[in-house]
């Protein structure tokens, strides 16, 4: 399998884009404790490495080149949750205002 491919194959995978929306709902609770960046390098190098290390991958894939994917995967989609995030909170304080 090409590195697209397991690339493609990873930002749609919805346990992913689950585990990373929940990782961002803690972070923006905790913020003020934890801070930002700290929490969201961490998770995000947390679910690339639980993932493969937990569900069977068939594709017969070395282990560190899905983690390696992985972390470009939860990047990207932690880019767009974050865009989400930011027009969310600007489009609500200028409907409140």
């Amino acid at each position: 399998m090409t590195a697209a491919e397991l690339l493609s194959q990873q930002l749609t995978d919805i346990f992913r884009i689950g585990l990373l929306i929940a990782l961002v709902a803690t972070m923006v609770r905790t913020r003020g404790t934890t801070g930002t960046v700290l929490p969201l390098a961490m998770g995000i190098l947390f679910v690339a490495v639980v993932i493969p290390m937990t569900m069977p991958m068939p594709s017969g894939e070395p282990m560190w080149r899905l983690i390696a994917l992985g972390v470009i995967a939860n990047g990207i989609i932690l880019g767009v949750l974050g865009l989400v995030w930011m027009l969310f909170r600007r489009f609500r304080n200028d409907c409140l205002a």
